[in-house]
């Protein structure tokens, strides 16, 4: 019973885990990059959709990706005052 209840609780913390996907808008930090993330969501009272952007700053320890591209960001403990991401994978290049 026991190993089923410790699975069930591991299995809720991976899902549990916070991922976000955007686009690197700034590379200029060590082992920084900002990524802008936009979430659509109706407004409440006219129902439109009103996009919003918000930006985190995620940690690159390679300084592997550059500005356009889009990636998947996960929650992770803080590496610094504003860094609480890491960079997870990239989604795609930007075509040139």
């Amino acid at each position: 019973m026991k190993d089923k209840q410790t699975i069930m609780e591991v299995s809720k913390k991976i899902k549990s885990i916070v991922r976000k996907q955007g686009v690197v808008t700034s590379d200029n930090a060590d082992k920084t990059v900002v990524v802008s993330v936009t979430t659509k969501k109706p407004h409440a009272v006219y129902r439109k959709l009103v996009a919003k952007t918000k930006r985190y700053q995620a940690h690159d320890s390679e300084n592997k990706y550059k500005v356009g591209d889009e990636v998947v960001i996960k929650a992770c403990n803080p590496i610094s005052k504003l860094k609480h991401f890491e960079v997870e994978s990239l989604v795609t290049k930007p075509k040139k």
